[in-house]
């Protein structure tokens, strides 16, 4: 006989809940390591490309080329996370990234810099997508855009902590009279080395193992993901190097690489934006302004995320906040004061970081088992090889023209062909 509890709908949402708030949270701090890990080189760039001798191009090529390294590991990471679990293989990731980024502290070169720099984006490459592949294995695709999106929230989170953590250790930190961008790299990569030896141990890798459900709780869960599964299976089988063909796997990367243009060039290249718009400044200052934009998007990422999945609606979702970042990005294609500079970023940060959500929850919709590995890999290196791009583009064209001014207009035609790639999505009623 069924158990009369398992239908109840505030059973159902106990479950979720109480799997939202031990996963989501221990998730999202790895996040804004990685990210800190990533992005930390904008702030290190305010005095280290002096000590280098680092040009605006070639700092947009250390920026970029981390991307290189990151794309190529999508996909296999993900296959390899699917086959050993998360437990190991996201312990693993992070352990290997953290000795990089800490190895970063202590280059000499450009060109030192360049090979780490494309190391730390092969080790790091696996963990985003490797996050949401494992997210389906707890939650359904009602839930996933919210979850990926709390997730993805450590994405502003990281600014909101690094930024202002980034500047305070540049003005105070010069220890052993190293210069403090060495310091900068190397006490913000110590948290992923810790934390990986942490996640062997907190983590598990899927449901069955979760000590912290109850037997019926977790029998509630395998049967409700067996069943999607079954459905996704019986709509259409699909294998998974038929995964990587499918062209909506391809459209929601490519929305997310139109928006990640505007993303990680404002990342590694907001603090010199501030500073030019400031005159001179202290880096705290500068951190401080930096964190600003990324706290409105943090707002914005978790009520699009809320609303993508209370209506089941990713099209609209995602093509009206392109188009207002796009709108913000072109208003910034011209100097302005510092007031309006700041806002004008909160708009396009929020509107940037909040398609996340409702575009990275594309894939799993279709595909089924070991295919969801492959497609939500290719997706995600497909959106993130313009962390190349945006950066690079953005050092070649300030090279050029001496400021930055042109580089934002173009991010903002990258954001409106965004919208306009989520508007060719096609419109997906809610079932009952």
């Amino acid at each position: 006989m069924a158990n009369p509890v398992a239908t109840d709908s505030l059973y159902e949402k106990r479950i979720i809940r109480k799997l939202q708030w031990r996963l989501i949270p221990f998730l999202f701090l790895l996040y804004v390591i990685s990210f800190i890990d990533r992005a930390n080189i904008g702030f290190a760039a305010l005095t280290m490309n002096k000590d280098l001798g680092i040009t605006s191009q070639q700092f947009g090529l250390v920026a970029g080329i981390f991307f290189f390294g990151y794309v190529l590991s999508g996909v296999p990471s993900n296959l390899m996370l699917h086959k050993f679990g998360a437990q190991v293989w996201i312990a693993g990731i992070l352990i290997v990234w953290g000795m990089l980024a800490l190895w970063m502290g202590l280059v000499h070169s450009v060109q030192q810099l360049y090979a780490l720099r494309f190391l730390l984006g092969l080790a790091e490459g696996g963990y985003f997508p490797g996050v949401a592949l494992y997210l389906t294995y707890w939650f359904r695709q009602r839930e996933q855009a919210q979850c990926i999106a709390l997730f993805l929230t450590g994405v502003p989170a990281s600014s909101i902590i690094g930024a202002p953590l980034s500047g305070w250790i540049l003005d105070r930190v010069h220890w052993m009279q190293w210069p403090s961008w060495r310091w900068l790299l190397i006490l913000e990569a110590a948290p992923a080395i810790v934390f990986g030896i942490a996640t062997y141990f907190v983590l598990p890798s899927r449901p069955a193992q979760a000590k912290f459900l109850r037997e019926e709780e977790r029998d509630w869960l395998r049967k409700e993901l067996e069943q999607e599964e079954k459905a996704k299976r019986e709509a259409k089988t699909i294998g998974t190097l038929q995964a990587l063909g499918i062209p909506r796997v391809w459209h929601s990367g490519l929305i997310v690489f139109t928006s990640n243009c505007g993303v990680y060039m404002l990342a590694f290249w907001m603090p010199q934006l501030v500073r030019s718009s400031l005159g001179k400044s202290s880096n705290s200052a500068i951190g401080y302004l930096v964190m600003l934009p990324y706290i409105a998007g943090l707002v914005a990422m978790v009520f699009v995320s809320w609303s993508s999945d209370k209506r089941f609606e990713r099209k609209f979702h995602t093509a009206i906040p392109a188009a207002l970042a796009g709108t913000a990005l072109a208003f910034l294609g011209s100097p302005h004061p510092v007031a309006l500079t700041i806002l004008l970023l909160s708009v396009a940060v929020a509107g940037m970081i909040s398609i996340y959500g409702p575009a990275y929850s594309l894939p799993s919709e279709l595909l089924a088992g070991p295919a969801v590995a492959a497609g939500l890999g290719l997706a995600s290196s497909i959106a993130n090889s313009a962390g190349f791009v945006g950066p690079y583009a953005a050092g070649w064209i300030s090279q050029r023209t001496g400021s930055l001014y042109g580089s934002l207009a173009g991010a903002g035609i990258s954001l409106f062909a965004c919208a306009a790639l989520a508007l060719l999505l096609p419109g997906k009623k809610r079932t009952t």
